[in-house]
């Protein structure tokens, strides 16, 4: 069973839960960059969690079914057809064998998923099929696809489980917004609504004066043109430091906001890699990383600082939500 890769769109590549464990040997952790619309595709055709999708960017893929498929689309909307006829994000759909998905450019927010039925089955690596493009590995040849790249897909009893999809009545798309993206917080600054970033300070904010601190949990910060899945460059209010950027290297991860020699924010991504050298004033919690992956350049965040139980218990939220979308099927 597969999916034949009409049109890859300008950036499609196969991403899972990521890589993890083989930080200390150099590997990346990867996966998909907005968690929560990769998990909430996986609940809504019954796959496991860590089920591998494809990520768009931007703009999505042409692909041909060469079986019956149950697929569903989430993330950033972008007009999407199926053999010519539009179709819905955030609900199961069936695509009968040698039907073509068409999508679109995205209306707003960047990546946009799409989750089969069974998984798409490219070779594990180190236990993921995330793609890594900078190491080669993972996904297609450790590459983003091309037009006429084959996709294997996972074993699915397709007709069982679209008979359950329609005696359910859960064909029909997820229409509460408090479902349909990963819930976060914002804050309202003048004029402007602004997705509000939690942060665990740390763990090197006793580099950083009371001021910065203070900057930090209280600028307007813009993402520059300089953002990609490994992290997004920020501008705004200099975040000052006490003796400099520098520090010995030590371990990242997604979420970590280093602080560059010029005050500017970054916040590692999925791609983060394994280790910096930039003091970090704080890292962005698991579950309001989903919000920065969906926005583009010129769009602008603010952060807050919570404790550990806060980010922990926003983790809770969204894992129930997602079960809720799951244990339907």
């Amino acid at each position: 069973m597969s999916i034949t890769v009409l049109d890859p769109g300008p950036l499609t590549a196969v991403q899972d839960a990521g890589r993890l464990g083989y930080a200390a040997q150099g590997y990346r952790t990867c996966g998909a960059a907005d968690s929560y619309a990769y998990r909430l595709g996986n609940a809504l055709v019954g796959n496991t969690p860590r089920a591998a999708v494809l990520e768009c960017t931007l703009r999505g893929a042409a692909l041909r079914f060469e079986q019956d498929t149950i697929f569903a689309l989430t993330g950033a909307e972008s007009p999407a057809a199926l053999d010519g006829t539009p179709v819905p994000y955030y609900a199961p759909l069936l695509a009968k064998a040698g039907s073509t998905l068409q999508m679109g450019m995205a209306a707003a927010g960047l990546r946009s998923y799409l989750a089969v039925g069974g998984g798409i089955a490219t070779p594990p690596v180190l236990g993921s099929r995330s793609t890594d493009i900078k190491c080669h590995i993972g996904g297609v040849e450790g590459r983003k696809l091309a037009k006429g790249d084959s996709l294997p897909t996972g074993p699915c009893d397709t007709a069982a489980l679209w008979q359950t999809i329609a005696v359910r009545q859960l064909g029909r798309p997820l229409r509460d917004a408090r479902i349909r993206t990963a819930p976060h917080p914002v804050r309202v600054q003048d004029t402007q609504t602004l997705p509000l970033l939690r942060a665990v300070a740390g763990p090197q904010d006793a580099a950083f004066t009371a001021d910065g601190l203070r900057t930090f949990t209280h600028g307007v910060y813009t993402l520059t043109p300089n953002c990609d899945r490994m992290a997004c460059k920020l501008a705004g209010p200099a975040i000052a430091m006490k003796n400099g950027a520098d520090i010995l290297s030590d371990g990242i991860a997604a979420g970590s906001v280093q602080i560059s020699a010029d005050g500017q924010p970054i916040v590692m991504l999925a791609d983060h890699q394994t280790t910096g050298g930039y003091a970090k004033i704080a890292t962005v919690i698991s579950a309001d990383l989903p919000a920065l992956a969906q926005l583009r350049p010129g769009q602008a965040v603010a952060f807050d600082f919570v404790t550990p139980a806060q980010a922990v218990q926003a983790a809770r939220q969204q894992a129930q939500i997602l079960q809720q979308v799951a244990a339907r099927l």
